[in-house]
């Protein structure tokens, strides 16, 4: 079936079968390309599922005009565009308040352990004056999947490229020069901990909300003042 399908495939998209072309009849493809008439028509299947053709009662199956795909969420993200992650923040503000709550609610034991440990580990960086993007990242992706409703973590991987972009990080983000673009980044992912800790759903968001408010209110400061 595969055979078929990326034979047609390439017919539509070489331009071989415009739109509005009828394809040979079940008849005909399966002598053209010797299989059962099932196999045809699960391979018609396909194509239709995806758009690229159409049965038409009575008169057969027609190609169809080329749609582009859609667009990807995230895909456009800039690296380099301080308003991308303004963007993202205001975003994950929505999503990431409510996953502390519900890692307050919801954690295991072993996930709290794991919390506790990424939290020493960036403050370790930080006291190093090491870099601190991915151990900050791992710790909100912890509590992510601590919501036990993994959505929450797909989300955050699906946006990490944006999350904090190249002209606050400086030429390179592994830079071991680099230090916390947040000064206060230690002091506010402890708080949210210590409500994760206390299963206090409430004071987790509020602390969540705190933290990423602080972030937003410096890329704003950074976008007027770049040169700080």
């Amino acid at each position: 079936m595969s055979r078929i399908i990326t034979d047609l495939k390439e017919k539509i998209s070489s331009g071989q079968s415009v739109a509005g072309t009828r394809l040979p009849s079940e008849a005909a493809l399966t002598r053209t390309y010797s299989v059962s008439r099932t196999v045809v028509r699960e391979a018609i299947a396909v194509l239709r599922a995806e758009g690229l053709v159409e049965a038409r009662k009575g008169s057969g199956v027609f190609v169809l005009d080329a749609v582009e795909p859609p667009r990807q969420p995230f895909a456009d993200l800039d690296i380099d565009r301080v308003a991308s992650a303004i963007e993202l923040l205001e975003l994950r503000s929505a999503v990431e308040i409510r996953s502390a709550g519900l890692a307050a609610a919801r954690r295991s034991a072993l996930q709290l352990e794991v919390l506790i440990g990424l939290h020493r580990g960036l403050a370790k960086r930080v006291a190093a004056g090491e870099p601190t993007r991915d151990a900050d990242f791992e710790f909100h992706y912890a509590i992510a999947e601590a919501t036990q409703n993994q959505r929450f973590a797909e989300f955050l991987s699906a946006i990490r490229p944006g999350i904090v972009p190249r002209t606050v990080l400086g030429q390179d983000a592994a830079d071991p020069k680099l230090k916390a673009p947040n000064p206060h980044l230690v002091e506010e992912h402890e708080q949210i901990l210590d409500a994760i800790m206390d299963g206090d759903p409430a004071a987790a968001e509020a602390a969540m909300k705190a933290h990423l408010d602080n972030s937003l209110a410096r890329y704003r400061a950074f976008l007027r003042n770049p040169e700080g």
